[in-house]
């Protein structure tokens, strides 16, 4: 699928903020909206977190060997404030993952992107694990199609906790926020 960015990119760049931690936001934003979003399964129970927080891949610019950070960061309920902590936890980040900010949690969702390609079908390495059903959001690549600017959009989750009615509400709020962003 594809999102209508136009608004939302015009805003981030009247802010001087970064697009990635600023769609890092509102895709964990309105994730948080959502119970269907925040269940999980955890030795064969089904758990509702009160809140879910992002953890992302990052790519330093300049990184000689092009090797990703896995970033985990707490969902901060304000743009501007979020910007900040997570682009300050990526840099400050040496370790190219974090293990001590991921064992034993399920209160996030896995974010990543693709800005170099725009593609139409995307799928993520999941483990075999039953019981693994942290979502996946990623997106990839923009262009402009008229007067507009699209940008692909996927989301992989566990089929005993959503189904596609799941997914379009996702989708609809996502986007009344990214075209209502003021």
């Amino acid at each position: 699928m594809n999102l209508d960015i136009t608004k939302f990119l015009k805003f981030v760049k009247e802010k001087k903020l970064s697009f990635y931690c600023s769609m890092i936001y509102a895709v964990t934003g309105i994730v948080n909206t959502m119970d269907d979003f925040k269940y999980r399964i955890r030795d064969g129970k089904v758990v509702l977190h009160d809140i879910i927080h992002p953890s992302f891949t990052y790519l330093d610019k300049g990184s000689e060997d092009d090797l990703y950070k896995l970033i985990t960061v707490d969902f901060k309920d304000n743009l501007f404030e979020f910007e900040r902590t997570a682009k300050k936890s990526a840099q400050n980040q040496k370790d190219f993952i974090r293990l001590d900010k991921l064992t034993g949690r399920d209160d996030l969702i896995y974010i990543t992107c693709n800005p170099w390609i725009s593609f139409t079908s995307l799928s993520h390495t999941i483990s075999i694990n039953k019981n693994d059903s942290v979502p996946r959001i990623s997106w990839g690549k923009y262009y402009n199609d008229g007067n507009k600017t699209l940008m692909p959009f996927s989301v992989q989750f566990h089929h005993s906790l959503m189904d596609g009615i799941h997914i379009g509400r996702y989708v609809e709020q996502l986007q009344r926020y990214m075209d209502e962003i003021k």
